[in-house]
């Protein structure tokens, strides 16, 4: 079992069709396990996964300090890809403010993540949020910079508006838009974002292709959630939504049964089937051989058709997040 590679974007990146994503390792879904995280990233470059997923604000700052250690002797064969700027942080990692793209922070954010990360380059920076008090053309003429001094591979952009995403190609080449994808979260069908990257070349990346767990199958309450799992307090979890969403997500279920594959490998299967690039997130390693097998799977017309008729977009119950983290995002 290994996976494939392609193009993400018109830029010359090339990942594997399927990455993974590390924040759980570190940040919001419970109990830390470094052993086993850097295992999984270590059994996931042998399955020929090469994207590798994190932000400054994991943690904060414990998320690349976790990778750079776990990619350190594999470094040519891995791409990295961090963000900044989804909150303001000082230099000990505290949060002292929101999104941030001001030209200075950009210079300040790149020369901390290339020290946590123990590199001399990121292969793919990402603005995480965007900064409504600073143009985004101005944030990407820095990035532009630093793609120029050899600091930065490729950029990026995270949960922008087609409109964003336009202004900030224009001043500094795209590679990827990231966004929440899964059979739970459509939006980006419907707004003008997934059309955007397409006419533009830009590759996009789906980040939670798995619904936060919920598409996984292995979910059947909240009570086995840890009680640090940010999820406890995501609306789509709260206990008036979660029995709606878990009675859409047990319908993949039952076209996963009669496939004869998991739920969470045909929920994947329709991400990848899109043409885009999924990054779900896993500590365990046997939940990244799950994944990666999801990337060998081939799905035909009628399946496909099946699973978006089981969950109708607009369908589940609840906002992505709680009332700050959607106000960061642009739809």
């Amino acid at each position: 079992m290994s996976i494939t590679t392609h193009a993400v974007g018109r830029q010359g990146l090339t990942t594997s069709v399927e990455g993974l994503g590390t924040m759980g390792m570190t940040a919001m879904y419970g109990t830390r396990d470094d052993a086993g995280s850097v295992d999984t990233i270590h059994r996931a470059i042998e399955l020929g996964v090469t994207l590798f997923d994190t932000a400054d604000m994991y943690g904060p700052f414990t998320g690349e300090q976790l990778l750079g250690r776990a990619v350190a002797s594999h470094r040519d064969r891995v791409v990295l890809a961090t963000k900044f700027g989804g909150l303001t942080l000082d230099e000990e990692g505290k949060v002292v403010g929101g999104p941030n793209g001001r030209p200075d922070y950009v210079r300040s954010a790149v020369e901390g993540s290339l020290r946590r990360l123990n590199t001399d380059r990121i292969d793919l920076y990402y603005q995480h949020r965007v900064d409504p008090n600073v143009p985004v053309a101005e944030t990407f003429g820095a990035l532009g910079e630093l793609v120029t001094e050899g600091k930065v591979g490729y950029l990026g952009i995270s949960e922008a508006s087609a409109e964003t995403i336009r202004a900030a190609h224009a001043a500094a080449p795209l590679s990827a838009v990231q966004t929440e994808y899964s059979l739970f979260t459509r939006t980006v069908e419907t707004n003008g974002v997934l059309q955007t990257a397409r006419e533009l070349g830009i590759g996009f990346v789906a980040y939670a292709p798995l619904g936060r767990g919920f598409l996984t199958g292995r979910l059947r309450s909240l009570d086995e959630l840890p009680e640090n799992d940010w999820r406890r307090t995501a609306p789509r979890f709260n206990e008036d939504n979660f029995a709606h969403n878990l009675a859409l997500a047990d319908r993949v279920r039952a076209l996963a049964e009669k496939s004869g594959v998991t739920p969470g490998q045909l929920a994947l299967a329709w991400v990848l089937a899109q043409g885009v690039t999924a990054i779900p997130g896993t500590k365990r390693r046997a939940y990244v051989e799950e994944n990666v097998a999801a990337a060998t799977l081939t799905v035909d017309a009628d399946t496909l058709a099946a699973l978006e008729e089981a969950i109708p977009a607009g369908e589940v119950a609840g906002e992505r997040y709680y009332t700050q983290g959607m106000q960061a995002i642009q739809e």
